[in-house]
């Protein structure tokens, strides 16, 4: 009866556009420790993550005003902080060396070899592609993103992304192919 007063998310929200340090907080405290995993798998550095989260988190109060409702919130945030992992990465002298491939249950193609590759063998066949095919695969296939989004993330075409995806599986085929051949 006398505790914490509940807010939805639109007050959140409305608390975070007033620049309000107490919804800021709420909305940060409600989504860190997602955000946090998220940033893990691409980094696998805990101080890297919560540094890339924080940078994240400043650029959505700084844009809580743009988000239209549409979606989810967590979904919007989830983009931006996609976008400053980006950013993090690109500032790094060899961008490819930080990429970090993640295996994805819903990828089938040549599923029985897939099967029988090793985790550390994956990551050595996504280093072999092209960086931008590779860049776009990861998008598409690991983290989930629109072939549009990926389009305007990296300033490259609906197309250009499709295809992008679809040489990078290819090529992962036949270096999957050709691994099988050499270890019998």
């Amino acid at each position: 009866m006398f505790g914490k007063k509940e807010y939805t998310e639109a007050e959140i929200i409305k608390g975070c556009v007033k620049n309000q340090r107490k919804f800021q907080e709420m909305l940060y405290r409600q989504h860190i420790g997602v955000m946090m995993a998220y940033c893990m798998r691409q980094t696998r550095d805990e101080q890297k993550a919560l540094e890339i989260v924080n940078a994240g988190f400043l650029r959505v109060f700084q844009k809580i005003e743009k988000y239209s409702g549409t979606g989810s919130l967590q979904g919007w945030i989830r983009k931006i902080i996609y976008h400053e992992i980006s950013n993090h990465f690109a500032k790094q002298k060899n961008y490819a060396e930080h990429v970090v491939l993640h295996e994805d249950e819903n990828w089938q193609a040549k599923e029985s070899v897939m099967q029988e590759l090793f985790y550390d063998d994956l990551l050595a066949l996504l280093e072999k592609l092209p960086p931008k095919s590779a860049r776009v695969f990861k998008s598409f296939v690991i983290d989930g993103f629109s072939h549009k989004e990926i389009a305007e993330h990296f300033e490259i075409s609906i197309g250009t992304s499709k295809w992008h995806v679809a040489e990078a599986k290819k090529l992962l085929q036949q270096l999957i192919l050709q691994q099988r051949e050499a270890y019998g």
